[in-house]
């Protein structure tokens, strides 16, 4: 009777009802963030109807006039809407080939520290800079550049000529990178050394029995071990490839550096925020969304063809 019992269930698993009484803990932890997503992810997506209306905030949004795609015909004709695409393409660009890699290095580097306290040590170092806010850390970098700055204090000891970095457009990007990487590789690690923490010691016992070397195992268990870990989080990053943060670009901005350090999200509150041209910045968007979704498809596509544990989906 007790085989029967068995079998009957699991020929027929518990539904959903069953579930949420066998797991009402999990399900009781997960319920804010679901109540987060659908609030504020799934609910204002109603508002991209604005993209294609002359939206008028006094008619609201059902009652606006229906323009078709005329505001992505004018976005596209915008006199610099290239140079504002290419400066977004190319921060983000930089933004995943330098800034990407920084914290799988670092988690790897940390995981060799035999030292407890000096691992503790450094890992509070490099985690700080990301409890400070985009609006702290230009000030310090501007502080730090500036022409009496420590940057050209040490210039002026060498017998240079004073160098004003925030002034020149040539320079933004390369402060965008720098200050990105500061502030955010070290909390980046933090996914990262919890996927090492759960790799099988085991592997590391069995690669020190055929006498492998402290890089040997890095290169052949650690980092192949956390790659699936890795893989998603850049699937996770090139999603969010056209955002790079308005706080970050906007607090660098000068008006010389608008050359190259002008992007959509500093277009949307200058048009969308200070003109309140909501139909067209809704509609700019619009565009990095769909711009994000394209690539995030396309490449956990080509991450499961390269391997199997690749992919969101």
């Amino acid at each position: 009777m007790d085989r029967t019992s068995s079998a009957a269930v699991r020929r027929h698993p518990p539904g959903f009802t069953g579930n949420i009484k066998k797991y009402w803990p999990y399900y009781l932890m997960a319920f804010p963030g679901v109540v987060y997503l659908i609030l504020f992810k799934f609910i204002p997506m109603l508002g991209c109807v604005i993209a294609f209306e002359d939206y008028q905030v006094y008619k609201g949004i059902f009652a606006s006039d229906w323009v078709g795609l005329k505001n992505f015909s004018n976005m596209f004709s915008y006199s610099d809407f290239s140079r504002i695409l290419s400066n977004t393409l190319i921060l983000g660009g930089l933004r995943i080939v330098f800034c990407f890699p920084v914290p799988v290095i670092l988690a790897l580097m940390m995981n060799e520290l035999s030292h407890p306290r000096l691992k503790k040590t450094i890992q509070t170092a490099v985690y700080i800079p990301y409890f400070l806010s985009w609006i702290i850390v230009s000030e310090l970098i501007f502080d730090l550049l500036g022409i009496s700055g420590l940057f050209n204090r040490g210039r002026a000891l060498l017998g240079l000529r004073p160098l004003l970095v925030m002034q020149q457009s040539r320079y933004f990007r390369t402060v965008y990178v720098a200050s990105t990487i500061w502030k955010e590789a070290g909390w980046g690690t933090v996914v990262y050394m919890a996927a090492i923490a759960g790799i099988d010691q085991s592997l590391y016992e069995a690669a020190s029995i055929d006498g492998a070397s402290r890089f040997q195992k890095m290169r052949y268990i650690t980092f192949p071990m956390i790659l699936p870990t890795v893989v998603t989080m850049l699937l996770l990053q090139i999603g969010s490839f056209m955002e790079l943060g308005f706080e970050h670009v906007f607090s660098l901005l000068t008006p010389m550096t608008y050359s190259t350090g002008d992007i959509f999200d500093t277009y949307v509150y200058r048009v969308g925020i200070l003109q309140a041209q909501y139909s067209i910045t809704t509609a700019v968007g619009l565009f990095q969304s769909v711009i994000g979704l394209v690539m995030v498809v396309f490449f956990n596509q080509l991450s499961r063809k390269i391997s199997d544990d690749g992919g969101l989906w």
